[in-house]
């Protein structure tokens, strides 16, 4: 697929350009990002100093919002462009870890949009040779309950019997020290979401994240060089609308 057509499709679905994510909660997401709150700081650790000033500046050259600080409420935008030129970096690492045969980790903490995406880039990896390392039990995570758990090579948080969309970093700190308290190697690669995501790039791990116009967190350790590529895109449309995008990533990174 040749970028103006993946072009056309992200704009069609509202993955990326004019997008369901109001400006309100876009510029409000700053603020509590800012404050650090829980499920908006995504585990991320701040290293230098950040403003609103700032951070909105950094979504509007990274994720694409509009520039206009005086709007304050409608119809905001995603960049087309900074999407696919996230979307090939992914494709690029996700190749050249399975080429090597490394190990990738998949999570994320919207299961009801983006697990599928990840499914699929998952399963064409595993079948070129990258290692998706397989756990037969679940991981509890006592600081928020519940536990995490794989679906189709994807870990996700799992609660009350079924996997809520979480922002929260705790699942991705309980997967990984798992992982070391078992003698496993860490993986080459984390591709996520949400605190999955900052999470594993606050540990020092190789990260690409997706993330939409109201999570400022993961452009934020971008920028400060702890994640590889934040993907900007609208992480909670219908899961058949990213197949374009799915096709994107795995015919770039030769997985088909």
């Amino acid at each position: 697929m040749d970028r103006s057509t993946l072009a056309l499709a992200l704009e069609a679905a509202r993955i990326t350009g004019e997008v369901a994510t109001p400006r309100e909660n876009n510029l409000s997401h700053i603020h509590r990002f800012l404050a650090q709150e829980r499920q908006f700081d995504f585990g991320v650790e701040l290293t230098r100093d950040w403003d609103y000033d700032s951070v909105f500046a950094l979504m509007v050259e990274r994720c694409g919002l509009r520039p206009d600080p005086d709007f304050v409420e409608g119809v905001d935008t995603i960049s087309t462009d900074a999407c696919i030129d996230a979307l090939k970096k992914l494709a690029e690492a996700v190749g050249e870890v399975t080429r090597a045969g490394g190990r990738i980790l998949f999570a994320t903490g919207h299961p009801a949009g983006l697990l599928p995406v990840h499914m699929a880039i998952a399963q064409a990896a595993k079948a070129a040779g990258a290692v998706i390392d397989f756990r037969d039990h679940f991981i509890p995570v006592p600081e928020i309950g519940g536990d995490v758990r794989q679906i189709n090579n994807v870990w996700t948080w799992h609660l009350h019997g079924g996997s809520p969309h979480t922002h929260l970093a705790e699942p991705m700190h309980a997967l990984l020290d798992d992982f070391a308290a078992r003698g496993g190697s860490a993986p080459d690669l984390v591709v996520a979401d949400h605190g999955w995501a900052g999470a594993a790039s606050s540990r020092g791990l190789r990260t690409i994240g997706y993330a939409d116009c109201n999570d400022p967190a993961l452009f934020v350790a971008e920028a400060q060089g702890r994640i590889e590529a934040t993907i900007p895109l609208d992480d909670d449309v219908v899961p058949n609308l990213y197949a374009p995008l799915i096709d994107f990533v795995i015919e770039r990174a030769g997985l088909n």
